[in-house]
């Protein structure tokens, strides 16, 4: 890592409880967080979760079954799953069958799968936006949270809580492990999180550009030419979600404007939008979903080198006190 001696984490109650190195989870995101980015991810220290929100039953199959014959440690292999889609159940057996044992779940309550899975020796983690939220899926049983700021890319809470102000609000309440999510992309970040109370962090943007991971190459280059007012929190009559500016962003911007209905915004959402932006790389009518750190990308290394890179930065901020 460096010529500085290494940190441990070996105490680390997310280390312990998902058996990892280093208390960072690559976080599951739609089109880009597959087979090869999550392989990756474990190899190198980390929890690699694959995302299903974008996967019907089959292909999650193909994606777990490629996952685990690339990485060296399948323990470290987990899966998301929002729990608003119509596959979940059929998404969820076919994990148990290939051996998940790691499950966050996202975008609905915590107390629907939560018992199902742990009676399965699974554990499971739950994504959350708010205190109040949070202490619900303590009180259903989940093994740790996620609890992820206004900042993040992609669907986010209504409440606009930043992660610095969510952070020590849910630590001050909750007694199970925390995994901050929201504006998390470097060193710095990782150990302002931990200093506000979190136990480990979740990173999306800063996965998502890697080499590994599938974001189409034209979605990548449109992320290191953002800047910092290039992201904006959309569609929060319906389904809020942190988009990059573009002429898809401009037409749902004009819509809320005048006030439009859920109905008209969901006609413009259409379908497929997010597939054509992050996969297709379509920048124009695409929908791009990316969290505000994204002005802070400007290069992309492989996994390996991230995580390098992210932990001599950590080591350097806090060795600074």
């Amino acid at each position: 890592m460096s010529d500085q001696k290494e940190i441990s984490f070996k105490n680390n109650p997310i280390c312990k409880l998902f058996n990892i190195k280093y208390p960072i989870i690559q976080a599951g995101m739609v089109w880009v967080s597959g087979a090869k980015l999550a392989a990756a991810a474990s190899n190198h220290g980390c929890l690699g979760i694959i995302g299903a929100g974008s996967m019907k039953p089959d292909l999650l199959r193909q994606h777990l079954q490629k996952a685990k014959q690339l990485s060296q440690n399948p323990h470290a292999l987990a899966v998301n799953i929002p729990l608003l889609y119509k596959y979940v159940e059929e998404q969820i057996e076919v994990s148990l069958s290939e051996g998940i044992r790691i499950f966050f779940t996202s975008a609905g309550s915590p107390k629907k799968y939560t018992q199902y899975l742990k009676d399965k020796g699974a554990t499971v983690v739950h994504v959350t936006s708010s205190p109040e939220l949070a202490l619900k899926c303590q009180a259903a049983g989940v093994d740790a949270v996620v609890c992820e700021g206004f900042e993040a890319g992609g669907h986010n809470g209504r409440d606009e809580i930043t992660t610095m102000c969510l952070i020590p609000q849910v630590a001050d309440k909750l007694s199970i492990p925390i995994i901050a999510a929201g504006g998390i992309g470097d060193g710095r970040t990782m150990a302002a999180a931990m200093c506000l109370g979190s136990d480990a962090v979740q990173i999306g943007t800063r996965f998502l550009m890697t080499r590994e991971s599938s974001a189409h190459d034209n979605f990548k280059e449109a992320i290191l030419k953002a800047q910092g007012g290039d992201t904006k929190l959309m569609m929060k009559k319906y389904v809020p979600v942190r988009l990059l500016k573009n002429k898809f962003y401009e037409q749902i911007e004009e819509a809320e404007n005048r006030c439009a209905s859920v109905e008209e915004l969901v006609t413009i959402l259409g379908k497929g939008r997010a597939k054509a932006g992050m996969l297709d790389g379509d920048m124009e009518s695409g929908e791009l979903e990316i969290g505000q750190i994204s002005a802070l990308m400007n290069d992309l290394p492989s996994v390996e080198e991230m995580v390098n890179n992210l932990l001599i930065q950590y080591q350097r901020t806090i060795n600074k006190f």
